[in-house]
């Protein structure tokens, strides 16, 4: 009777640890890749802060990094390049006749880090080096467009949510930090993004 007791415990025990361990807060860990899409603020401030200007457009692109998963807690590198259509407007006077400011691509690579709130929820904080592609025009046409990228910081934060098979879901803020705009003729411009995204895990 007491042997019998005693594999019943056992077995019970067997059974029940597999889903103790699901029920465990277990970080993402391994290679993915993913599209976003979402919203773009874009200001532009002169040199000497007197005038700036505003854009909002859509932004999408694509995303792909790695995650080191360590129990509740990962460890990852990402990369992303996205697209949007910004475009401000400054008036005639501005900048050497440069009436306004395109933004066009941007090009980012960082770290992140975050920890598992709940099975399948996790929250993560990411910085890293991002490049914003501009063109600076005039609409007289007197003056040749002015092409360049701008070095930047990013930072931003988000979370991201287990879905059916090895997909994943995202919601993100980042905020991106760009200085000396078109040889410095604008001054400095910031990007404010909210995207949403769908990834596939391997």
């Amino acid at each position: 009777m007491k042997k019998t007791v005693a594999l019943a415990i056992i077995a019970g025990g067997m059974v029940a640890a597999p889903a103790m361990a699901q029920d465990q807060n277990t970080a993402p860990g391994g290679l993915y890749v993913g599209v976003l899409a979402g919203y773009e603020g874009l200001n532009v401030e002169s040199s000497d802060d007197s005038i700036s200007a505003d854009a909002d457009s859509a932004v999408y692109g694509i995303t792909a990094g790695y995650d080191l998963s360590l129990g509740s807690a990962f460890v990852g590198v990402e990369g992303e390049l996205s697209k949007s259509g910004g475009s401000t407007e400054f008036p005639d006077s501005f900048a050497g006749a440069r009436d306004g400011l395109d933004a066009d691509g941007q090009y980012y690579i960082g770290a992140r880090a975050g920890v598992a709130l709940t099975p399948g929820i996790a929250a993560y904080g990411k910085v890293g080096y991002t490049a914003l592609d501009t063109r600076a025009f005039t609409s007289a046409g007197s003056l040749s467009d002015l092409e360049e990228n701008a070095d930047g910081l990013r930072f931003g934060g988000g979370l991201q949510v287990q879905l059916p098979g090895p997909l994943e879901g995202r919601i993100e803020y980042r905020r991106s930090q760009y200085n000396n705009i078109a040889d410095a003729d604008f001054g400095d411009a910031k990007t404010d993004q909210i995207v949403a995204g769908v990834g596939l895990r391997f």
